[in-house]
């Protein structure tokens, strides 16, 4: 399956029926009068977040959404159907946001979320509720409310409880691999992940989602590589892990350009709990990796844990490190008032 983050779409909800100009006629009833009902209702546009999805490509072959409108009333005082209500089922972990990008206007972090985006228009009055006293053959009637109508960008920031950052081959598909079945492309030339890769690592009866992006390399913010739009995939994470490849010439400079490009990327990803691996351990000799431990550790501030993802060597302590930062396991989340109905959201 293609990976797609953003998406943009048109959506617009259905219009109400208009209202029915109708009188009675039956046979020996004398003075029939207004009978005309009113119009029904338009369609309502829906999101809904369903798990199982963690791509958008199905909006970039289908970009018009439109709820059908509201069937016109009839004589007998009968209202029209109302329109369909028209669910868009997305990603758990999408963002809905304004044409220009700008506003987010709806964010579905809980599966089963729904969100009544856009309203349909109410149906239009039938010529029977404009009789009055002195108009007791009125004429007229509602059209019915108009629909709405916009243009939106659907973006999606995968959920992870752990995101793995670093520069190209600096392990982080070997590394997610070895604790998950994720199966990640590993070669031995740069940008081997193009696409962000999520897993499930289980430890202590316990399990939590680690989320592998494409690397980084200096200039990211500004277009370089591939760039730093995948950086938004790894917003939502509790803690960081840092992979620094221990066999490249200076691995004190790799981690500050990566600092750097997430400082440049802002969105608090440097202010996020992070840890720091020194990675590819078991090609140097002890006492190297003991030097860059050092080193790195006076230039990070920060514990240094060393680690290898090709031989396993000091994962389970690093895995240990990430569920402290991490913290407690939450409970499945619930609307705050307790129902089972759609939030509603309303452009104007």
């Amino acid at each position: 399956m293609h990976f797609l983050d953003q998406a943009k779409i048109f959506v617009r909800s259905g219009a109400g029926g208009p209202g029915a100009v109708s009188f009675r006629r039956e046979k020996f009833i004398e003075y029939g009068g207004p009978d005309g009902g009113n119009g029904g209702k338009g369609g309502d546009i829906i999101f809904e977040a369903i798990p199982g999805l963690n791509t958008l490509i199905d909006f970039r072959y289908t970009q018009h959404f439109r709820a059908p409108r509201g069937a016109g009333g009839s004589g007998s005082n009968r209202t029209g159907a109302g329109g369909d209500d028209l669910i868009i089922r997305v990603p758990i972990g999408t963002q809905v946001l304004s044409e220009d990008q700008e506003e987010v206007l709806a964010d579905f972090t809980v599966p089963g979320e729904r969100v009544v985006f856009l309203r349909g228009g109410d149906g239009g009055r039938g010529n029977a509720t404009y009789k009055t006293s002195t108009n007791r053959a009125p004429r007229q009637h509602g059209t019915g409310w108009p629909s709405q109508e916009m243009y939106v960008w659907l973006r999606l920031k995968l959920l992870a409880d752990a995101g793995l950052v670093g520069l190209p081959n600096a392990g982080k598909s070997t590394f997610i691999n070895a604790v998950t079945n994720a199966q990640a492309k590993v070669g031995a030339y740069p940008f081997t992940t193009v696409r962000p890769q999520l897993g499930v690592v289980s430890r202590y009866n316990r399990e939590f989602v680690i989320a592998d992006i494409p690397g980084l390399i200096e200039g990211a913010a500004d277009g370089a590589g591939i760039g730093d739009r995948f950086l938004g995939h790894i917003e939502r994470c509790k803690v960081l892990l840092h992979l620094v490849d221990a066999t490249e010439d200076n691995p004190v400079d790799n981690y500050r350009i990566v600092r750097g490009e997430l400082e440049a990327y802002g969105a608090g990803l440097v202010d996020k709990p992070q840890v720091i691996g020194l990675n590819k351990v078991d090609a140097l000799d002890p006492a190297d990796v003991k030097k860059l431990i050092t080193k790195l550790k006076r230039a990070s501030k920060a514990e240094v844990l060393p680690l290898s993802g090709a031989s396993g060597d000091g994962i389970d302590a690093v895995l240990d490190r990430l569920i402290e930062a991490i913290g407690p396991a939450e409970t499945v989340a619930k609307r705050e008032d307790g129902s089972d109905e759609p939030a509603e959201w309303s452009p104007v």
